[in-house]
């Protein structure tokens, strides 16, 4: 026994040994580049496919091939990848998402491209590097170990890769040739990929989907180590390995054999599933490159094409017909990817495990072999195996709440290895299964017609979760996560309902491709098959129900009418190109097209442009055709004549542009006469129009018996200087003091309204961000908080808002304790916010993103979007506007709009002026000062003392967590004078 325990100990050493060299170059290639490269296994594959190609077919001597191998191929695999893939990449500023999708795209190449060269069956012949003694494979494993760790902590070398871990940007400034590190980082992590795969090939299936697989389940040892640590990495290896040998000596009996045995041969599975859903996730929020949530335009009678082409193979017969019959059954799988990656944003890598248990189940259901059901017809068992599979859908939805970006990956690839490797490969669950077709639709044609109706239904499906008011919800999520959850957006709840709908159309899917396949194959459900329907809705546009239509004839038509590997070789090379076009295929198309297309400029002869002008008078030019534009002054003319976005810079977007003075300078509180000059006194950058009853108001905020005014519009001439805009210091609106109400009488301030923070305390690894922090927004009073960066003025609003929960300290809502509630509940109870970056969303219009705040706010009222518009001036042509693209001003505009479309009662902005000019500033300081007199609280958080001075009533000092000074705004101003270390002014 003792022999038996040292035999299986060493043979768990040799298994570990290789998992720990995938680990470290996994490490060393993410410390370098912070790509977490998924094309490492296939790297590994190809070079073992190449030295059994020297060794073997072409009798190299076996020195001479691995030299060429390893160190002139493997290396040259990753300078290659990092020069011409992830190079243009880092230079257009890709986020890790995008690398990711690269990395995939590389996977997903380098696989269909051995498939190609070498067939897709499996060689057993691979030449051995290593002989089979664990000691020479743990020797190369611990020497490589020490190496790389001893270069890095005593090397220069080691510390320009410290430095460019740490931060890239700073490395660059000091000196440090980042791209020369980065290629280092690849050309090593390539090296160990080759020797782990002609260290496995001679021991396991050398093929190539197999080898790839199997590396890339070992990528548990690198997140255990937080793809930092190279000792935690070979120690983990090493430990997995040797339990893995050590439980092939149990034999029981009954039903725990089976899983015995399974967890036995698939240990590292396992860890990867407790890496990737139990262990702290590596990556923040990514959002999928713009080839996944770009709008593609449908051209004209694309529909009228896609039906005539899927009516097509109805003429089919034998071969032809019976190919065909896939189409349908993989267009529903990808219909489940447009869902939850396409509309919802999330990275979905494990829905072939939800497509292969729908297959499953619908075959154990017709066979009678589901535990606690009867035999049911073909039909009904589809149905039934969708309502089970389901609810499985929170394998992957209840962890991506938490989790994002990489970590989201690897936690559905964990789950999509995890049902393949302990169910679909488990003789028990599928030995001997057959998968008939429903009655009356046995033969290729009737279920070739069955498969579209199933699909015209999948389309409806997913077309009701792309439009309407949950589709506004997913695209929100999915362009700025944060900024949906503070419009009233519940975005836990909207992840687990993707997840779910996207599970259930994949297990459709799955048992329709079973049914048309006439068994179940668990080698169509592979984790690999995931990884090539994932890239291939990305590059061909996730968020087109077309784009996943084209998905699933390009992959069945290519490997069916060529050699298998071609539509693999072609989706990986498009997701390789992801950065060089970043609007996906179609823009890139579009934009040849139009480079070729001669382009003739008709002229009018003299003669012919002398009728025109007859034909065609100018139209004479209005005195004073300018029309306050909400908050912007902007004119309407001017607004409405820019067409679309960027035409002629800010002022001809419909966006926020400053009202020029005479000279092209900006001057506050300066406004235009009828003679176009400018006149002292009047509200900048547009003069205050005069209210139903004679008095000014401010521009562009309607009156209460204006057409589509804003509901608790203020009322006219409310606490309003000389020139008509609000005064701060007037009787309206102070701390303690009722807000009027529209007949000018005292307002009591209601209890329930008034927002306080008390005695909030954060941390962050023993840094004190706040100590003991106080403070109280009322309604109808205009609050600022102001104080160096560090200060903690960020925490603070955090902690207001919803986002930050403090460690000591309570929040509360009139009565209600709101410590505890999320953002989104926090939005729908009345409490609004900005921020300090854009939170937009911007494959939404102006329209839609207005919608988005008025159908998840507090008051769902479809008719806020049109009052809260005009009076922001987003009622023109540029509402129908994607926001993408336009000016900071008009997105500020849209950011606020959204705000107040829920009908908040307290209004948290985050720095509202940053990106702002003079006009802008003070345009948006008229408006807030009209939304604080109709007794909403607003609490603002800005450097810009200019503007503080202008709009709050209170200002609260910050510094080093807590609140120093606080009261009326010119006392605490005036005293801040020579106090520059604690307010940036």
């Amino acid at each position: 026994m003792a022999s038996l325990t040292y035999d299986l100990t060493l043979a768990g050493l040799s298994v570990g040994a290789a998992a720990a060299l995938t680990g470290i170059g996994l490490i060393v290639t993410h410390r370098a580049t912070g790509v977490l490269n998924f094309a490492h296994g296939a790297i590994a594959m190809v070079c073992a496919y190449l030295l059994r190609q020297l060794t073997v077919e072409w009798d190299w001597p076996l020195p001479l091939a691995a030299a060429l191998t390893l160190l002139v191929v493997a290396p040259g695999i990753g300078l290659a990848l990092e020069r011409f893939v992830f190079r243009p990449l880092s230079v257009l500023g890709s986020d890790p998402a995008q690398t990711l999708v690269a990395s995939i795209g590389v996977f997903v190449l380098l696989v269909g491209g051995a498939a190609l060269i070498w067939g897709p069956g499996a060689h057993s012949d691979a030449p051995t590097l290593v002989s089979a003694d664990p000691w020479g494979q743990l020797t190369v494993t611990l020497v490589l170990a020490v190496g790389v760790g001893a270069m890095t902590r005593w090397t220069r070398f080691g510390r320009e890769l410290r430095a460019v871990v740490d931060d890239r940007s700073l490395a660059v400034l000091g000196g440090i040739d980042a791209d020369r590190v980065a290629a280092a980082g690849w050309a090593f992590g390539s090296f160990t990929a080759g020797l782990t795969g002609v260290l496995l090939a001679p021991y396991v299936r050398l093929d190539p989907y197999g080898l790839p697989l199997l590396v890339m389940e070992v990528v548990a040892v690198a997140v255990a180590a937080r793809m930092r640590s190279l000792p935690v990495a070979v120690v983990v290896a090493l430990g997995i390995g040797v339990v893995q040998s050590q439980l092939t000596r149990l034999h029981p009996s009954g039903w725990r054999e089976p899983l015995v045995q399974a967890l036995g041969a698939n240990l590292f599975v396992v860890a990867l599933l407790v890496a990737a859903l139990v262990l702290p996730g590596i990556g923040a929020r990514d959002a999928l490159p713009r080839t996944a949530t770009a709008r593609v335009a449908t051209p004209p009678g694309a529909w009228i094409v896609t039906v005539v082409l899927f009516l097509i193979p109805l003429g089919f017969a034998g071969r032809d017909l019976h190919t065909s019959v896939q189409v349908p059954a993989l267009g529903v799988v990808m219909l489940s990817l447009v869902v939850v990656t396409g509309r919802g944003g999330q990275i979905s890598l494990g829905q072939a495990a939800y497509a292969g248990l729908g297959a499953l189940f619908t075959a154990l259901l017709a066979a009678g072999r589901f535990p606690g059901l009867p035999e049911l017809p073909e039909l009904a068992a589809l149905v039934v195996a969708v309502l089970l599979v389901a609810p499985l859908g929170l394998l992957t939805g209840w962890p991506a709440i938490s989790r994002h970006g990489l970590a989201l990956a690897l936690a559905t690839f964990a789950v999509g290895v995890g049902v393949s490797r302990f169910v679909f490969a488990q003789p028990y669950a599928t030995a001997g299964l057959t998968l008939g077709r429903p009655a009356g639709f046995e033969n290729d044609r009737t279920y070739y017609v069955l498969e579209l109706g199933l699909l015209a239904g999948a389309l409806l499906a997913a077309h009701a979760l792309r439009r309407g008011r949950t589709g506004r919800a997913l695209a929100a999520m999915r362009d700025h996560e944060a900024g949906a959850s503070a419009a009233g957006v519940r975005v836990p709840a909207l992840k687990l309902t993707a997840f779910v709908a996207g599970a259930a159309l994949a297990a459709l899917g799955g048992g329709m491709l079973g049914m048309g396949l006439r068994a179940f194959d668990p080698a169509a459900y592979d984790p690999v098959r995931g990884l090539l329907w994932f890239a291939a809705i990305v590059v061909l546009g996730a968020d087109s129900v077309l784009g996943a239509l084209a998905a699933a004839a390009l992959l069945v038509g290519l490997d069916a009418g060529t050699r298998g590997g071609v539509a693999a070789a072609l989706i990986g090379l498009l997701a390789v190109l992801v950065g060089r076009f970043p609007g996906g295929p179609y823009e890139a198309l579009r934009l040849a097209a139009g480079r070729l297309r001669l382009r003739r400029e008709a002229r009018l002869t003299p003669l012919g442009a002398r009728v025109r002008r007859r034909l065609r008078p100018k139209p004479p030019v209005p005195g004073r055709a300018r029309v306050a534009a909400g908050a912007t002054g902007v004119s309407a003319v001017s607004a409405r004549a820019s067409g679309p976005a960027g035409a002629g810079g800010p002022a001809r977007s419909g966006g926020a542009a400053p009202v020029d003075a005479p000279g092209g300078t900006h001057r506050r509180g300066m406004a235009y006469g009828p003679s176009g000059t400018a006149e002292p006194g009047g509200s900048a950058p547009g003069r205050a129009a005069p209210g139903r009853t004679g008095e000014p108001r401010a521009a562009g905020v309607p009156g209460p018996a204006e057409p589509g005014g804003l509901k608790g519009a203020p009322h006219p001439g409310t606490a309003h200087g000389p020139s008509g805009t609000p005064e701060p210091g007037g009787p309206a609106a102070g701390p303690g003091h009722a807000a009027p109400n529209r007949t000018g009488e005292p307002r009591a301030t209601p209890a329930d309204h008034v927002l306080r923070a008390r005695g909030l305390r954060v941390t962050y690894g023993g840094f004190t961000a706040l100590d003991g922090v106080d403070l109280e927004l009322r309604p109808g009073a205009v609050t600022a908080v102001v104080g160096p960066n560090g200060a903690g003025k960020s925490t603070l609003f955090h902690c207001l808002a919803g986002t930050v929960r403090p460690d000591a300290g309570r929040v509360t809502f009139g009565e209600r304790d709101v410590t505890r509630l999320p953002a989104h509940a926090r939005t729908r109870l009345g409490v609004a916010r900005t921020f300090q970056q854009l939170a937009v969303f911007p494959t939404l219009t102006v329209a839609e993103n207005v919608r988005v705040g008025a159908e998840q706010g507090r008051v769902v009222d479809p008719g806020a979007v049109e009052r809260v518009s005009r009076l922001l001036g987003l009622d023109g042509a540029v509402r129908a506007l994607p926001a993408a693209g336009l000016p900071t001003g008009t997105l500020r505009r849209v950011e606020l709009a959204r705000a107040l479309a829920g009908g908040p009662r307290v209004l948290l902005l985050d720095e509202p002026a940053a990106g702002l000019d003079t006009g802008e500033v003070a345009a948006l300081a008229r408006v807030l000062r009209a939304l604080a007199a109709d007794g909403m609280a607003l609490l603002v958080v800005e450097h810009d003392m200019d503007l503080v001075a202008d709009l709050a009533h209170t200002v609260h000092v910050m510094t080093a967590g807590r609140i120093v000074t606080s009261g009326p705004t010119r006392h605490v101003l005036d005293n801040l004078e020579g106090l520059d270390t604690v307010v940036e002014r």
